[in-house]
């Protein structure tokens, strides 16, 4: 439970300007970023060291494991949706709180210099890597190849030379032979190999179709492949070389976000409680929704909408976030006394994607709350990617004409696609829900590059 700005950290409003710091980076998706990135975390936490886990991207499930490997939430650095200008405050902040990171780890996302199609590179890792001024390692998946390796890293080093690469891990290496092969190659091109992940040595997590399974949904599992991962790092790696290179980051001297500055300020010091969806099958929130609402006044407190029976006591407004409804669909649906609750709830709510499920009619014709007059069914296709929106129409979060960054990634479709009052509108369609005091739809949207939802639902509830 979040109880208001008296909790928040004043540390977060300075934070640690000298923050060793290393972006975790590949030539491609599939190289191993993941593993490399959360057994560092771990690896790094056994000598003693608090680290800070972030990543690059609106990724939600990474951040899972990140979270767990490193024993504080993993946070998510993404230009598009939260602005360049609060890349490098939020990294700040997150190395602050609950206390103060001896390093950070960032995960990239996608290949180095992949980013918003269309848009040069614009929210790649290679960007936030510029932006927060840190020494890139290379995951290289070596598979099949030999001296072509070097040429690959190469280029990657030579390709924006505002990005710095400082190592490569070799991932997959085939044989002792195969290793020396690569160590002898990069050596030509002046690259340092940190560490060589043999094939027989990996580890993997179970996965489904939108990746990882998220953490919250194996814990014992997912305990066990955190701690894996980590002795593959120790036993590969040489953690002594990682920690110098992360400590070659020159200072930050942006400051630290805060959230308190952030959200304008204490709107209400009556604490109205807002709920928020937790649990396996809402698992797909940025830590900073709380935060920003916690600053604004909310005592914000999570439920479970798979095994609570009621909504939190005095609950005044609703947010439902992201995850996998669909997995659950039986179990949602076997809650009827919740169900009930929620269609019935006339105060302010915001959902996002699942939660947009969770309150239609039905998903795959499993009754869902009946809150919102629609359908929803999976489909074989992945709708993904960035959107420049603009509301539609007032709501408890937004108002009419505004613009938002946010992003799509849902393999579900819902009948209809929108209401007479739509949520949004982006490529010159309509899209989602605003019916009373709810806002519904697919977007998914990070408050901390809008803080203004978060303070507009606080104060729609004092009203």
């Amino acid at each position: 439970m979040v109880t208001g700005p008296a909790e928040l950290s004043p540390v977060a409003v300075t934070g640690p300007a000298e923050l060793p710091r290393i972006v975790v980076a590949a030539p491609a998706s599939g190289h191993g970023k993941t593993t490399v990135a959360t057994g560092l975390l771990v690896a790094l936490r056994r000598r003693g060291l608090t680290v800070s886990p972030h990543k690059v991207g609106p990724d939600y499930i990474d951040p899972g494991y990140h979270g767990l490997a490193a024993g504080r939430p993993g946070r998510n650095l993404d230009p598009w949706l939260v602005g360049e200008e609060r890349v490098a405050p939020l990294l700040r902040y997150g190395a602050s709180v609950p206390s103060l990171a001896d390093i950070a780890v960032v995960e990239g996302v996608l290949g180095l210099h992949d980013g918003a199609v269309g848009r040069g590179g614009y929210a790649s890792t290679a960007h936030v890597a510029r932006l927060i001024d840190a020494p890139v390692v290379l995951v290289l998946d070596t598979t099949a190849q030999g001296r072509s390796a070097a040429a690959l890293v190469l280029g990657m080093t030579a390709f924006d030379r505002g990005v710095r690469v400082g190592g490569v891990i070799l991932n997959r290496v085939g044989s002792p032979r195969h290793e020396t092969l690569l160590r002898e190659a990069l050596a030509e091109v002046g690259v340092p190999v940190l560490g060589a992940v043999t094939r027989a040595a990996e580890v993997a997590a179970p996965s489904r179709h939108l990746g990882l399974v998220p953490v919250a949904e194996r814990a014992p599992e997912s305990l066990a492949v955190v701690a894996a991962l980590a002795d593959l790092v120790e036993s590969t790696v040489d953690l002594d070389a990682v920690l110098d290179l992360a400590r070659s980051a020159p200072p930050l001297v942006t400051p630290a976000w805060d959230p308190v500055t952030a959200v304008g300020g204490l709107v209400t010091a009556a604490a109205p409680v807002v709920a928020v969806a937790a649990g396996a099958a809402f698992t797909f929130s940025y830590a900073e929704t709380a935060e920003l609402l916690a600053a604004a006044g909310a005592d914000v407190v999570p439920f479970d909408p798979l095994h609570d029976p009621g909504l939190p006591a005095g609950t005044r407004a609703l947010v439902v976030g992201g995850g996998f409804p669909e997995t659950y669909a039986e179990a949602l649906s076997a809650n009827t006394a919740l169900r009930a609750e929620v269609a019935a709830f006339d105060g302010p709510v915001v959902a996002e994607c699942a939660g947009l499920l969770y309150l239609g009619r039905s998903l795959d014709r499993v009754p869902m709350c009946g809150r919102l007059d629609l359908t929803a069914r999976m489909t074989g296709t992945l709708t993904l990617g960035y959107r420049e929106a603009v509301a539609v129409a007032d709501s408890p979060a937004h108002r009419r004409g505004e613009p938002v960054r946010g992003h799509e990634f849902h393999r579900t479709v819902t009948d209809p696609g929108h209401g007479d009052r739509p949520a949004w509108r982006w490529d010159g369609t309509d899209h989602g829900f605003v019916t009373g005091r709810l806002h519904a739809s697919y977007l998914h949207t990070h408050w901390a590059g809008q803080p203004h939802a978060a303070r507009r639902l606080v104060e729609a509830v004092a009203r």
